[in-house]
C-alpha cells in the first residue's frame, strides 16, 4: 500500500496560512501583555504632581529665517566643552545612555546608536517651529574620564575611554522633570484641539518620527513628558514636549519596514506624505506607533498656521542643522531636498485646500 506524497505535505498555501496565523497570534498577544501592563501603571500611579499653574506647548520663535540652525536650542555658546567626566550610567532605553559633565559643570545625557543624528536634528526642526525640546548636539569623538566598568555602554566607550557618534542632551539643573506615567497623551492634554497640537502632529509627520509613543504606552516607555520651568518673574511654567525624536528621518510602517536616518527610504515616501484634502481635513500617509493619533483632525488651517514659521526656514539652514547633526556633505543635500519637496506639499495644502492633488509617485 502506498501513501500519496500530497497527504504527507501540507500545500504551500496552508503552511503560509498556519504561519500568519501564529504570528498574529502572537503581535496580538504581545499588544495586550503591553496594553495591561501600562494600564495597570497608569492606574496605580498617584496624580500627577504639577506645581504649575501656567501650561505651554508651543512659543513664538521670532525671527525664523535668522535662527542658528548649527547651535539650535541651547546656542553655541552652550556647546558641549570638553574634557568630559563620566557621572553614571543608564540601563533604560534602547540605546547605550551615560551622564557626564563637561569643563563648564553642565551635566549632559550621552546616547549612541541609530537615533544620534535624527534626534539632533529633528528637535532643531521642532525648536524653529516654535515647540519645546531638550538642547542636543551631535559630538564626534572625544573622551570621558572615569568611564570605567561599563556596561552596555562598554560597546561604545573604548578601553581608553574614547569615543565617537554621540548625542549630547543637556540636563539642565533647577527643571522638574514628569516622565512616564506622569506624561501626556495624545488626545489627553490640555492643548487638544488646537492648532498648536495639530501642528505638532504635522511636524512629527514631516520628519516621520514613528515612535510617537504617550503615557498610554507606559510599559513600554513614553517619548511624552512635563517639565517645570521657573520662568524669569518667579512662575513656573509646565512646558509639554516629546523628549524622544530618535525614530525619524527614515520610513515610517510596520515594525519590519521603520527605518531611522535613512534619506532614501525618507524621499521615497515624499509622494505618500500628503494623500489628499476633503471637507477642508487633511489625509496622510504616515503610518506610526500610534498612527490615528497622528493623523486624525488636522484641518487645512492648522497647516496653514504651521507654516507661518516652518515655511520660513531655508535650505541653507536644514543644511547647516544637518551637518551640525553629523550628516554627511551628500547626507544634508538630499534630506535637504527631501524636505523641501514635503514642505512644498504642506505650501500647497494651505493655498489649494480641497482642490489639493498629491505629488505622482
Amino acid at each position: 500500500m502506498t501513501t500519496s506524497l500530497g497527504l504527507l505535505i501540507p500545500e504551500v498555501t496552508t503552511i503560509l496560512f498556519i504561519a500568519a496565523v501564529g504570528t498574529a497570534s502572537g503581535v496580538i498577544v504581545v499588544y495586550l501583555f503591553w496594553w495591561a501592563k501600562s494600564r495597570y501603571k497608569l492606574l496605580t500611579a498617584p496624580e500627577r504632581p504639577l506645581r504649575a499653574r501656567q501650561v505651554s506647548l508651543w512659543r513664538d520663535p521670532g525671527a525664523v529665517e535668522r535662527l542658528d540652525f548649527r547651535g539650535g536650542p541651547g546656542g553655541r555658546e552652550r556647546e558641549p566643552l570638553p574634557p568630559f567626566r563620566f557621572v553614571e550610567e543608564h540601563d533604560t532605553g534602547s540605546n547605550p545612555c551615560m551622564t557626564v559633565r563637561d569643563a563648564r559643570g553642565l551635566r549632559w545625557r550621552v546616547k549612541w546608536g541609530d537615533e544620534v543624528k535624527s534626534e539632533t536634528f529633528s528637535t532643531r526642526l521642532a525648536w524653529a517651529a516654535g515647540y519645546h525640546v531638550e538642547a542636543a548636539y551631535y559630538v564626534a569623538s572625544g573622551h570621558i574620564e572615569g568611564a570605567e566598568n561599563l556596561g552596555r555602554a562598554r560597546a561604545c566607550v573604548a578601553e581608553d575611554m574614547s569615543f565617537s557618534d554621540a548625542r549630547f542632551e543637556l540636563d539642565e539643573e533647577g527643571v522638574r522633570k514628569l516622565f512616564d506615567e506622569h506624561g501626556w497623551s495624545w488626545d489627553h492634554n490640555p492643548f487638544a484641539g488646537t492648532k498648536e497640537i495639530a501642528g505638532l502632529k504635522v511636524l512629527l509627520m514631516l520628519v516621520s518620527n514613528w515612535d510617537n509613543k504617550d503615557v498610554r504606552d507606559v510599559a513600554r516607555g513614553s517619548n511624552t513628558a512635563v517639565f517645570e520651568h521657573t520662568l524669569a518673574d518667579g512662575t513656573v511654567e509646565a512646558r509639554y514636549l516629546i523628549i524622544d525624536w530618535g525614530a525619524s528621518m527614515g520610513k515610517t510602517g510596520s515594525p519590519l519596514t521603520r527605518t531611522k536616518w535613512d534619506c532614501e527610504g525618507f524621499a521615497a515616501q515624499n509622494a505618500d506624505f500628503v494623500r489628499g484634502v476633503a471637507g477642508g481635513v487633511v489625509s496622510w500617509g504616515f503610518t506610526g506607533q500610534r498612527t490615528d493619533e497622528a493623523t486624525e483632525g488636522i484641518e487645512v488651517g492648522h497647516v496653514r498656521w504651521l507654516l507661518r514659521y516652518l515655511g520660513r526656514v531655508t535650505d541653507a539652514q536644514l543644511r547647516e542643522g544637518l551637518l551640525a547633526s553629523g550628516a554627511t556633505p551628500a547626507e544634508a543635500d538630499c534630506f535637504t531636498r527631501a524636505l523641501r519637496e514635503r514642505l512644498e506639499q504642506l505650501a500647497r495644502v494651505a493655498e489649494q485646500g480641497d482642490d489639493y492633488s498629491p505629488p505622482p509617485a
